[in-house]
C-alpha cells in the first residue's frame, strides 16, 4: 500500500513554494483546513493565489494569509465576511476573480473528474461571460468556464483513515470533497486519523485514490463566524 500518512503538517506541506496556487476548502469558517493555514502563514510564501469560496475573517482562516499580504490573487465566491479582503480589492492590491458559487463547484468537480471545461448557464449576459465562449443548447445559453488547475489542495474532513478515505461531518461537506483530487497534490488534514478497515465503507465520502497525503491535525479552534442566540 501507498503511505499516504505524514507526522505533521510540516511534512505534510513539503514542496510548496512562492507564486503556487492553492485550493482551500471551507464554507465561511466551518471546515477550513487551519492547520494548513497557519503552516502557510510561518512558511510566509508569496504570491499565492487562492481558490476558495470566501476568506474566512479578518483574524482566522484566510484572513490570516491575507493581512500578511501572502495572497496575490483570490478565486472566490464571497467577499462579504472579511473587511481586509474587501480593502485590498478595493484598493487594487488584491486580484479578485469573483465567481457564481455553483460555477466554483463546478470548476473545481471538472478538475476533480478530469473534464477540461464545463458549460453553465450562470453568468450568461452578464460581465461575467465576457470574453468567453458561449453555446446554445436546447434554446438555452451556457457559458463555457474552465476546469481550475492548482498546485495543491488543502481540504479538512473530521475522520480519515491511513489509506486517505475520509468522511466528512456537517457544514464542512462543502466544498472539500470537491476539491479532494482537483490539484496535483491533495493534503487531507484530519481531526481522527484511523487504520484501514476502521471506517464504515458506507460512510465514506471520499476514497483515498484522491488524496496524496493526511495527517492527524491539531488544537482545532472551529470558530463560529455569527453566533445566533435567539431567533
Amino acid at each position: 500500500m501507498i503511505r499516504k500518512t505524514v507526522d505533521n503538517v510540516q511534512e505534510a506541506l513539503k514542496g510548496v513554494e512562492d507564486g503556487m496556487t492553492f485550493m482551500l476548502g471551507g464554507f465561511g469558517l466551518s471546515g477550513i483546513p487551519e492547520n494548513a493555514i497557519s503552516e502557510l502563514v510561518r512558511l510566509n510564501v508569496k504570491n499565492l493565489t487562492c481558490i476558495s469560496n470566501n476568506a474566512g475573517v479578518d483574524d482566522f482562516g484566510l484572513g490570516l494569509l491575507l493581512h500578511k499580504k501572502q495572497i496575490d490573487k483570490m478565486v472566490s465566491s464571497y467577499v462579504g465576511e472579511n473587511a481586509e479582503f474587501e480593502r485590498q480589492m478595493l484598493s487594487g492590491e488584491l486580484e479578485v476573480e469573483l465567481i457564481p458559487q455553483g460555477t466554483l463547484a463546478g470548476r473545481c468537480q471538472a478538475a476533480q473528474q478530469g473534464y477540461p471545461a464545463i458549460y453553465t448557464p450562470a453568468g450568461y449576459g452578464t460581465e461575467v461571460a465576457e470574453g468567453k465562449e458561449t453555446r446554445e443548447f436546447d434554446g438555452k445559453h451556457y457559458v463555457l468556464e474552465e476546469a481550475f488547475k492548482a498546485d495543491f489542495s488543502f481540504v479538512k474532513a473530521w475522520k480519515g483513515d491511513k489509506a486517505g478515505n475520509l468522511i466528512f461531518k456537517g457544514t464542512a461537506r462543502n466544498f472539500n470533497p470537491l476539491m479532494c483530487g482537483a490539484a496535483t497534490i491533495t493534503v487531507a488534514e484530519v481531526e481522527e486519523l484511523v487504520e484501514p478497515g476502521e471506517l464504515d465503507p458506507n460512510q465514506i465520502h471520499i476514497p483515498g485514490i484522491f488524496v496524496q497525503r493526511i495527517f492527524q491535525g491539531e488544537k482545532y479552534e472551529k470558530r463560529i463566524e455569527k453566533r445566533t442566540v435567539r431567533l
